[in-house]
């Protein structure tokens, strides 16, 4: 391997995995609803060519997106869920992924939005299941997306079985990322829960799968998990005490949007190896932190030394998510 460090040309070089997109339609659909606002954010301001302003000013090479809170589960039908779950997927896929556009063209990659929203139906998981089968193998897409809870039910609930063999069958890699639980607690902050109550929801939807074994029934999957894991690093042995010996969370891959900080990254190094941390920026829910440009993340160098950082920003991600960059510009 080259030990050149990536981007001394001036070139974009890092993989943001955790960053998300709202394309126009999709937000009409969510403000005919009532939806402004995700984790107590305004719906942020979002275009292709914005997201490759911000990559170009990051050095960032490309992103992987997805679509955040409420995904499409405030939909009350499974026919609408369906429709718009393929819509996003299909244009997330043609106009991003595969864009002939020479600005846009090879900058994105992007997590399949499944269309889940009723798990009292059977037919939900299988309506799923099929939508990410599609998105997998038909568009290619490089993982799907999961919420940390559906109206209250988590992923480690039985219901959601016949997803997740399917998704193990697919080898499918998922990222789960956090939604506002059923019942916030009335603290003064308490709208803005992508604060703190998304790294709870995290944590409660990674520990009801350990609990309920979801990790040994269904190993193809590889997880990734937002936020440094929520409190998953800090709580791994104390959650663990149920299932002694268990080794589960150092299988996990962790992001570390809006976690660079020494006290996450190095409580994920105590329970995972470098090659499952991953680079990300959770833009444009962020971009109050990104003003003009230069590192995102500097504070990731007071963890990772020069070879362990070169990994997290670019290296581990490029193993995990393949058809990203062409393998002769890795």
């Amino acid at each position: 391997m080259n030990d050149k460090v990536e981007g001394e040309d001036g070139s974009p070089y890092r993989v943001d995995v955790h960053c998300h997109h709202i394309p126009d339609f999709y937000r009409l659909s969510l403000e005919e609803h009532g939806l402004f606002t995700a984790g107590g954010i305004p719906f942020p301001a979002w275009s292709p060519e914005l997201a490759v302003h911000f990559m170009d000013n990051y050095s960032i090479q490309v992103q992987v997106v997805s679509i955040s809170e409420p995904g499409v589960y405030y939909l009350r039908t499974a026919d609408e869920r369906c429709a718009l779950a393929r819509r996003i997927n299909d244009y997330t896929t043609e106009t991003l992924v595969r864009s002939s556009n020479p600005t846009l063209a090879g900058r994105f990659g992007g997590f399949a939005v499944l269309p889940l929203g009723d798990l009292g139906n059977p037919s939900d998981t299988k309506h799923a299941a099929a939508e990410a089968e599609r998105s997998l193998t038909r568009l290619g897409m490089d993982g799907v997306g999961l919420y940390s809870n559906y109206h209250g039910v988590y992923l480690g609930d039985p219901r959601f079985g016949p997803l997740l063999k399917a998704l193990n069958d697919l080898g499918a890699m998922v990222f789960i990322h956090p939604v506002t639980p059923p019942a916030a607690p009335d603290i003064p902050t308490s709208k803005l829960t992508f604060l703190y109550e998304f790294p709870f929801d995290t944590t409660r939807s990674v520990v009801s799968m350990l609990y309920a074994n979801v990790f040994n029934d269904y190993p193809n999957i590889r997880w990734l998990v937002a936020h440094a894991g929520g409190t998953i690093p800090f709580l791994a042995y104390r959650t663990s005490l149920l299932s002694p010996g268990n080794t589960h969370y150092s299988k996990l891959f962790y992001d570390t949007a809006l976690s660079p900080a020494p006290s996450a990254m190095k409580s994920v190094r105590e329970v995972t190896d470098v090659s499952h941390i991953l680079f990300a920026t959770d833009w444009p829910f962020s971009s109050a932190l990104f003003p003009s440009s230069g590192n995102p993340a500097p504070q990731l160098a007071e963890t990772f030394d020069a070879q362990e950082l070169r990994r997290v920003e670019r290296l581990n991600a490029l193993a995990q998510f393949p058809n990203l960059v062409p393998q002769e510009k890795r």
